[in-house]
């Protein structure tokens, strides 16, 4: 019979391959570096051939090496997806979960969803990740996430959505412009006034702008940014105006003075929140659940916003 590596020497190799940094690959394994290197020479010695290359300035994952650390991730993944059937059977959500958010979701919904989840869930372990929504796909597509919350309009051909509730942008402006004067602002006053946005790769970005029916060709944009935080300053300061998940505006603009938010006429639904993982997981049902804690969230956290 074949010695065979163990979960926890091929995990270590795919932290590697990630990293190419011994110490930010045993962080990501919550073991020491002298455990990850030796749990890596253990690899190499039951398969007999070279994964890594040692320097004191560097560290190489070989041809070889990159190769088996791909195959790696199928057969922990396939491990966990066996441990998660079994959980299945007792029809309940625990034990660790990897959780992907957008940004423009994780700081206004997030506190209130994970609340909520751990009462529904008590032996449910949450672990979040931020990114940009590519990436949050990414790391779902690979099984490095669980499930992921995001925004719709986007490709998610192969994967389980589930959605959680529609959301409306807002127009954030200085008190002192012209249209602030407006109770509400329809999509052709926005045609030629200076646009904040953020920066290419955020969907909102997208969202927004298709809500107000223009395109980035027709857009008049000065500015681009990293965060909501960011541009609301930039509005404070008069440089124009810009355009907030309804979820967002009342936390960005709290306290704020010099800045007014008005509704967009007819209200435009901007994007779909959604809860979605690969059509393979064996949790599918109880992924179904959680997003039926979220919908009872979100539908609150809508309320709440339309009174601010």
């Amino acid at each position: 019979m074949k010695d065979l590596p163990s979960p926890r020497q091929l995990r270590y190799l795919i932290a590697l391959s990630e990293t190419l940094h011994f110490g930010r690959a045993a962080s990501m394994c919550a073991v020491t570096q002298s455990t990850l290197s030796a749990g890596l020479k253990e690899l190499e010695a039951t398969l007999g051939v070279t994964l890594v290359e040692r320097t004191k300035r560097s560290v190489v994952v070989t041809a070889l090496g990159r190769v088996i650390a791909a195959r790696a991730r199928e057969t922990v993944q396939a491990l966990e997806d066996l441990v998660d059937l079994a959980q299945s059977g007792r029809g309940q959500l625990m034990g660790p979960l990897n959780l992907g958010v957008i940004p423009t979701i994780a700081p206004y919904l997030l506190p209130a969803l994970l609340t909520a989840t751990r009462k529904q869930f008590p032996k449910l372990k949450i672990f979040v990740r931020e990114e940009q929504t590519a990436s949050v796909l990414a790391r779902l597509h690979e099984g490095a996430l669980d499930v992921a919350l995001i925004a719709l309009p986007y490709d998610t051909d192969s994967l389980t959505v589930d959605e959680i509730g529609a959301e409306d942008v807002v127009i954030c402006l200085p008190t002192d412009h012209p249209l602030a004067k407006k109770k509400s602002i329809a999509a052709a006053d926005l045609k030629d006034v200076p646009l904040l946005l953020l920066e290419d790769g955020h969907c909102l970005r997208d969202h927004a702008l298709a809500a107000c029916r223009l395109t980035t060709k027709r857009a008049n944009e000065v500015y681009q940014a990293t965060s909501l935080a960011t541009l609301v300053q930039m509005v404070r300061g008069g440089l124009g105006v810009t355009m907030l998940p309804r979820m967002a505006a009342p936390i960005e603009t709290s306290g704020q003075s010099g800045i007014v938010i008005r509704p967009l006429e007819r209200e435009t639904t901007a994007r779909q929140i959604a809860l979605v993982w690969r059509v393979s997981a064996v949790k599918g049902p109880e992924f179904h659940k959680l997003a039926g804690v979220f919908r009872n969230v979100f539908k609150a956290h809508v309320r709440q916003a339309q009174k601010a």
